[in-house]
């Protein structure tokens, strides 16, 4: 994700020349290099333009502080300009209704009814939300099917009625119900189209009227860039939605949509979606995206991520089984499986700085652990509370069961030991250290 741009923005900074205050003279090849960079990356080249102007009237005669150069000042300068491109800050969705109603739009294709299981699964795990499904293509053949599936793996329950082919009478249907039962959040999965059209207007805009929801968002292939932009500015012209959902954020984009569409369409970008996982959904943060855009990484929505899957009653107590050397590999399979949950492990990765351009060429699979399951899987129940146990013929056997060689399951305890002992020695650190590193980290994320 924005990985051509990335690097033609940090080779653009490179061309900073000069020292003390930035000047027209000084920056104007880095300026020409960020247009072009933009633009390439399916920008809109008016937008580009005017990103360029912003950038370069709060640049100039910027004093440069001695221990920063004039390519980290602009660094700064160009990050907080993409950030205001991007709409500032993150926008909650608005649920104050009984039951709340988010209407998803948007084109076939576009991640929508993935969207919405996924946003089902955030309400309901991380907003507390009673939440309903509801299935309203009835075009597209499997789609009613593919909704109960997702609802089914998101745990929520779908509305569906497949002998009924008025979309707004199901909708209806599923109001009713939904307040009848005590449900407080209804997501309405409508019917996309390949292209725009006047039929497709017409419906989504009748069940716009009728349900009258709380939240209208519009779902949007990150992947076609500034077709992307331009489709939203079609939808928004009929339909007046409230924000929108970048998906396949992961895929081969470019990243214009991502920073021109607030622009175009004066409507905030509420989520991103990477991936195929139902826990692939961010809330959208345009400091955050910035950050990743400029090669910085996204560390605070790793730790958020982190804080989500982490059980803190589990959490104290491997904390005391490390301080007495008694980590074992059951514990070691529960970090596992946390670190699982948390996501796509490169996009995971990614988001730590420094770390996208040195794993960009390495493929990362998501099954990297499943080698070290295996191998963990094949222990008997004793060898797994006492890895001490573990001689030459109890490893040919564990080899034998996991499909691996003797040399793999060697290689994964000599790791395992390595893992203790840091882990121990952390632990046991001076406590002044640790509290220093514990205020820096305040100091970080505040």
């Amino acid at each position: 994700m924005f990985d051509n741009l990335s690097d033609r923005l940090e080779q653009a900074f490179k061309k900073i020349k000069g020292q003390g205050r930035i000047s027209e003279i000084n920056i104007s090849e880095t300026l020409k290099e960020i247009r072009r960079a933009l633009v390439d990356a399916d920008v809109n080249y008016k937008i580009a333009k005017s990103f360029t102007e912003n950038v370069k009237n709060k640049a100039i005669g910027q004093q440069v502080i001695k221990s920063v150069s004039p390519g980290q000042m602009m660094i700064k300068i160009v990050h907080d300009e993409l950030v205001d491109l991007m709409g500032g800050q993150a926008v909650d969705l608005n649920l104050k209704s009984k039951p709340a109603v988010i209407l998803l739009a948007g084109l076939q294709g576009s991640g929508k009814t993935t969207f919405a299981a996924k946003l089902a699964r955030y309400l309901k795990n991380n907003k507390k939300r009673n939440v309903i499904l509801v299935a309203c293509d009835v075009y597209r053949p499997a789609a009613i099917n593919q909704l109960k599936t997702l609802g089914e793996q998101a745990g929520v329950q779908v509305f569906a009625k497949e002998d009924e082919k008025n979309p707004v009478k199901i909708a209806l249907d599923a109001l009713k119900y939904a307040k009848e039962n005590d449900i407080n959040t209804i997501i309405v999965d409508t019917a996309g189209r390949l292209a725009i059209d006047e039929d497709m207007m017409k419906e989504i805009r009748m069940l716009y009227d009728v349900l009258k929801p709380d939240e209208t968002l519009f779902v949007v292939d990150a992947m076609t860039g500034q077709d992307a932009v331009n489709t939203a500015k079609a939808f928004n012209d009929v339909l007046d939605y409230d924000g929108v959902v970048l998906t396949k954020l992961d895929g081969d984009t470019r990243g214009g949509a991502a920073i021109s569409i607030k622009a175009t369409v004066n409507k905030p970008i509420k989520f991103s979606s990477i991936g195929e996982k139902l826990d692939d959904i961010d809330v959208f943060h345009p400091d955050r995206m910035a950050s990743r855009i400029l090669g910085m990484g996204d560390i605070v929505s790793f730790v958020e991520r982190a804080q989500q899957q982490v059980d803190e009653a589990k959490a104290r107590e491997v904390e005391k089984k490390i301080k007495k050397n008694k980590f074992d590999f059951n514990d070691f399979l529960d970090q596992v499986q946390q670190i699982k949950k948390m996501g796509n492990l490169k996009n995971l990765m990614s988001m730590i700085p420094g770390m996208n351009k040195a794993i960009r060429d390495i493929d990362i699979d998501d099954d990297a652990f499943k080698q070290i399951e295996a191998i963990i899987h094949s222990m008997t129940p004793y060898e797994r509370e006492h890895p001490e146990s573990l001689n030459g013929s109890r490893k040919i056997r564990i080899a034998k069961g996991s499909g691996t060689t003797v040399q793999d399951v060697n290689t994964f305890l000599k790791q395992f030991e390595e893992m203790r002992k840091m882990m121990k020695k952390v632990l046991n650190a001076d406590p002044k250290q640790l509290k220093r590193m514990e205020q820096l980290n305040k100091n970080l994320f505040s």
